[in-house]
């Protein structure tokens, strides 16, 4: 019903910054929240940063300070900016999203895009 689709990955330097981009089409709703995940190879999948459908926004203590998410309603589309990005950032970088408040849990989200890889070099 909802198609993700995330893009912006690729290699980048300590220290650098990325910005990656999640377009939403199909039966979308201006109240939903999204999300992004991360996964690095051999680790669980866990939360970075979400943002709800009035823009109230949470971060992982891991990129607080550092990634910035928004979106943007009238695109259907979330953004995940990061900056002084760290070797221990890259992973596959997953859009995820689901109708009412904000959860930490990928549990709760009913629609996921494929996701894009994000490697970070010393």
């Amino acid at each position: 019903q909802v198609q993700l689709v995330e893009s912006g990955g690729g290699l980048v330097q300590a220290g650098g910054s990325l910005r990656l981009s999640c377009a939403a089409s199909g039966r979308t709703s201006r109240s939903y929240t999204a999300a992004w995940f991360r996964q690095a190879p051999g680790k669980e999948r866990e939360f970075v940063a979400a943002i709800s459908w009035s823009s109230a926004t949470y971060y992982a203590d891991s990129v607080k300070g550092r990634f910035t998410i928004s979106r943007d309603n009238t695109k259907n589309t979330v953004y995940l900016q990061m900056n002084t990005l760290k070797p221990e950032d890259t992973a596959v970088y997953y859009c995820a999203a689901k109708v009412g408040i904000i959860r930490t849990s990928g549990d709760d989200y009913g629609y996921w895009g494929q996701g894009t890889q994000v490697t970070v070099s010393s």
